[in-house]
């Protein structure tokens, strides 16, 4: 009970900080140049990072693809990727996904067969890949852009040095745990099963260019202000996907737009992020949320006869 209340204090005054952050950011612009600088971005980069987002929530697909098999209950993949879809578009929006996201999962997955205990296997092994996934990325950003991972987070470039080394080292051990470990890894009454080396390693791939695309949705909106280096971006777009999944803030609200202003300055830059929320959140809450609601009537459809029967034959 003291948890759970300390948790939802902890969970307000993350999303309280952050509503804070946004309002320190965007006090300088008025709507008038905000909304002139979304009219200002070009068709082809919008269609850019639509066509990124959607390469990204594909990755993530693929990731619930490989859960299920961990969990010793392999699916068709167009029904994971439904489950995936469905519930990260919803949880990417609601905030604590792992909570959100996992519910809408068990909605689907327990249809098609999967225990409690199953749905739970897969929703930390999906964690898992985006932990390992951001690990890798910002590894490769911080390294190869450490002044500007050291200006966004206010460290040294040494301090950012040392991040990026410990970053590389968790998918390095990860990797040969899943290699030479088989008996699962306990801490108290908490356990996991390090998945086999094939697995261990597609969720290093998938992650990592799961968070290579979201950078590059992110990159098209930018890239219609100003000159923006991949990188430069990508290692904006993991500090900020940290910082968002350890407040657990809806859709990193606030926290991007603090981190994306370091490297366009004015306007444009809550523009560009504007602009990525409608591509990477909003257009797919938009899909998400009927897919959701059209399985809930098409299943309780088709269960309807099977109770019926059940009643006539008791």
């Amino acid at each position: 009970m003291i948890l759970r209340l300390l948790f939802k204090v902890v969970l307000v005054a993350a999303i309280a900080g952050a509503l804070y952050l946004l309002y320190t950011t965007l006090k300088q612009y008025s709507f008038d140049e905000v909304a002139d600088a979304v009219r200002a971005i070009p068709a082809g980069n919008l269609a850019m990072g639509l066509g990124f987002a959607a390469c990204s929530y594909f990755c993530l697909a693929c990731s619930d693809a490989m859960a299920v098999r961990y969990a010793g209950k392999p699916l068709p993949f167009h029904q994971t990727a439904l489950a995936s879809f469905t519930a990260l578009s919803i949880g990417h929006n609601v905030g604590v996904a792992a909570l959100s996201s996992g519910a809408v999962r068990y909605r689907f997955y327990s249809r098609w067969g999967l225990t409690v205990e199953d749905v739970a296997k897969v929703i930390v092994f999906c964690g898992m890949t985006v932990a390992l996934g951001i690990a890798t990325l910002g590894a490769i950003g911080f390294y190869l852009r450490p002044d500007d991972a050291a200006r966004m987070t206010k460290l040294s470039p040494e301090t950012i040095s040392w991040i990026g080394a410990a970053c590389l080292l968790f998918p390095i051990v990860y990797s040969l745990l899943a290699a030479f470990v088989r008996a699962p890894l306990r801490f108290r009454n908490w356990s996991f099963k390090i998945p086999k080396l094939h697995l261990a390693i597609g969720q290093v791939i998938v992650g990592t260019v799961n968070f290579a695309f979201v950078a590059a949705s992110l990159h098209q909106m930018l890239t219609a202000f100003a000159e923006a280096g991949y990188l430069k971006v990508a290692a904006a777009s993991i500090t900020a996907n940290i910082a968002a999944i350890i407040s657990h803030v809806p859709g990193g609200l606030g926290v991007l737009e603090a981190t994306i202003v370091h490297i366009l300055p004015g306007a444009e830059s809550i523009a560009a992020v504007i602009a990525f929320r409608v591509v990477y959140y909003f257009i797919p809450l938009a899909i998400g949320l009927p897919l959701l609601i059209a399985s809930e009537i098409y299943y309780r459809a088709e269960s309807e006869p099977e109770l019926r029967e059940n009643i006539q034959e008791t």
